[in-house]
């Protein structure tokens, strides 16, 4: 009940709750389109190595303009941002779903539209971390990533069940109708939010007062952000490793692994069902629980995703391997909200959807070469070699993450006021480094 009531009094927030209103429903569609885009690529080539491309080709174009979108988002207000990507995203899928209900798209097109989209998707993301902490006051920080990140979890969830039918029912083309309709009401949404101006706070200084300069100099004062907290620099090391070796595996050769080790493609949504059913029960737990040390269990929470992974690739039974997926879940949530309110509580709000651009590229860097690579390593080994190989990999990276004292004793910044960063070096002599 507590954790009722806490959701209750975030969203009593007006302009949080219209940006929650927003969030939700932009993220049903990207949920719908994720699987809809893997059924449609593959029912039309009938390759997997053209669905790697489509995927490689987004997420490329995303890792590529995160940082330029971060500075913007830091410039301009966050909101109007968010405003702006939505309509360039209802655009681009509304055309998509005009070409493929009309039966003449190619290949060649859904990759330049997916292009674009991956482009404008690096706008909106750091937006949206730096808006959130704008919309409630600093205490509910937490609580109101946690209320997103629920919700987000249940369109994780729901998503691919309802994608499906859409695809094997109406058509993908009313798929790609549905997600962009999504994203128009996730417009209208914001035009509703009225963001508040943080106060900058004694563990929140920026390095250096900043004036708007180039795009390129802006560039380089999130860097400098990055590169004065080991928390921050070390976890999104271990994330870009972690992604590069576990995820882009599970997303290509997890359907081939169920095949393989359990008889039916089918398990692999099960699993996926588990995964998604897990993280809203983390997002549920994340609203109430307040560790002193966040990172610390965030990093080891997220370390049970690659060793589940491990279990399923290896054929264990089903009646272990979907209790370890939805704890895998678990963790996975928490890791996201002790993360992004550490982010918001400790780096300078002038300077949040800058680093928050970091954390993303960095984090994915080496995702659109992991899709490249799954499938033509998965042939030349197999496909339960490389996911329990590339799963050990992540959960080793992982723990290497823990390994920085200040990510380990970083505190929770508490409500009736925050203290200093632990352990964090001096400012100026972090400006000299």
């Amino acid at each position: 009940m507590a954790n009722l009531s806490e959701i209750r009094r975030v969203l009593a927030h007006r302009d949080f709750r219209f940006l929650w209103l927003a969030q939700s429903a932009s993220v049903v569609g990207d949920n719908i389109v994720l699987v809809a885009l893997a059924l449609f690529v593959v029912g039309l080539t009938g390759s997997a190595t053209d669905l790697g491309l489509v995927l490689a080709a987004h997420a490329l174009s995303l890792v590529t303009f995160l940082l330029i979108g971060g500075v913007w988002a830091d410039r301009l207000p966050r909101h109007r941002v968010m405003i702006a990507t939505d309509l360039v995203r209802f655009t681009l899928h509304a055309l998509l779903a005009i070409l493929i209900l009309s039966g003449s798209v190619r290949i060649w097109e859904v990759v330049v539209i997916e292009v674009l989209f991956g482009g404008a998707e690096a706008f909106f993301r750091p937006a949206a971390n730096g808006l959130l902490p704008q919309t409630v006051p600093e205490p509910d920080i937490q609580q109101a990533t946690a209320v997103v990140s629920m919700s987000n979890n249940v369109a994780e969830f729901a998503g691919p069940a309802l994608a499906t039918a859409l695809v094997l029912g109406a058509g993908a083309g009313w798929a790609f109708a549905l997600d962009a309709a999504t994203f128009a009401a996730s417009a209208a949404f914001l035009t509703r939010v009225r963001p508040r101006e943080r106060t900058v706070t004694a563990g929140q200084q920026a390095l250096e007062p900043e004036t708007p300069t180039s795009v390129w100099k802006g560039i380089g004062v999130g860097l400098r952000e990055v590169r004065a907290r080991v928390w921050v620099w070390a976890t999104l090391l271990s994330f870009c490793v972690a992604l590069f070796c576990g995820l882009a595996p599970w997303f290509v050769l997890g359907p081939l692994v169920a095949r393989q080790q359990y008889g039916h493609i089918a398990v692999y949504g099960w699993v996926e069902a588990a995964l998604g059913f897990g993280t809203i029960l983390g997002s549920l737990l994340g609203v109430v629980w307040r560790p002193r040390y966040p990172m610390r269990l965030a990093m080891l929470a997220m370390s049970i995703w690659p060793l589940s992974s491990i279990l399923y690739a290896n054929g264990i039974t089903l009646f272990i391997v979907v209790p370890s997926s939805a704890v895998a879940g678990v963790g996975i949530a928490l890791f996201d909200i002790w993360w992004l309110t550490a982010l918001a509580e400790r780096i300078p709000p002038g300077s949040l959807s800058r680093v928050t651009s970091y954390d993303w590229m960095v984090s994915y860097a080496l995702l659109p070469l992991g899709y490249i690579i799954a499938g033509p390593l998965a042939g030349a080994l197999s496909p339960v070699e490389v996911l329990v190989g590339g799963s050990a990999l992540a959960f080793l990276a992982f723990l290497l993450g823990l390994a920085p004292r200040q990510t380990r004793m970083l505190e929770r910044l508490h409500a009736e006021g925050p203290g200093p960063p632990v352990d964090e070096p001096l400012r100026s002599l972090a400006h000299r480094s």
